[in-house]
């Protein structure tokens, strides 16, 4: 935590011009697993496998954001992939609705999601048997609109310029669906994920680390 204050302290000291040259922290891109940002050749390249109904994920999220944007990501150091773990029907909605739109929208919809979820992850949990009927049963997109509804996906996105109509037609969309489990898949396969969340580094997952204070000694140069 001292390391991120002293970083943020030196990054508000810095010329604009030299801010400009080093601000990694807004260069992304869409990968054929999920979606990075941060330096394409930083020494440190980390994936972070999160789970949007997993109360640990949003915790990492809330505490890593501004010390790993600000310590790691923005001068170059490491670049952060984010992989989708698919545990539940809730799962894919909210993954659904992060890819929804430009991938310049991603990041902006993914920390939406996560820093809401202790809102909506206990209406879900307070659902009622007719709600979560809605959710497993019957065609995919109608699953997906009615977990949007009822844990109110569209007010969270309405401020991020998001209409009902955009986040109906990307919750219907049966091929992004299919892509987003089809790349969970694959991660599982190649890295037997262990829990959420869970991190790899440089391509090798580390074992027994699932949150940010057990992963930032793993990011030192």
């Amino acid at each position: 935590m001292k390391r991120a204050i002293l970083a943020a302290l030196m990054l508000a000291a810095a010329p604009i011009g030299t801010l400009a040259a080093q601000n990694w922290d807004a260069t992304y891109e869409r990968t054929e697993q999920g979606h990075k940002l941060g330096n394409p050749a930083a020494q440190t390249k980390l994936i972070a496998f999160v789970s949007y109904s997993c109360p640990h994920c949003a915790s990492f999220e809330q505490q890593s954001d501004a010390p790993l944007r600000i310590a790691y990501i923005m001068p170059g150091k490491v670049n952060l992939e984010v992989r989708h773990v698919i545990r539940n029907p809730l799962d894919l909605a909210a993954a659904l609705i992060t890819e929804c739109g430009s991938e310049d929208k991603f990041w902006g919809n993914h920390r939406a999601i996560m820093h809401a979820q202790e809102s909506w992850l206990q209406t879900a949990i307070d659902a009622q048997p007719a709600q979560t009927q809605r959710w497993t049963s019957g065609p995919m997109d109608a699953r997906m609109r009615a977990i949007a509804d009822d844990l109110d996906f569209y007010e969270l996105m309405e401020p991020r310029g998001y209409t009902v109509a955009q986040l109906d037609q990307c919750l219907s969309d049966r091929a992004a669906m299919d892509n987003i489990v089809a790349r969970m898949q694959a991660d599982n396969a190649r890295f037997d994920i262990p829990g959420t969340p869970s991190f790899a580094v440089n391509g090798a997952m580390l074992p027994g680390v699932h949150s940010w204070e057990a992963l930032e000694p793993h990011l030192a140069p």
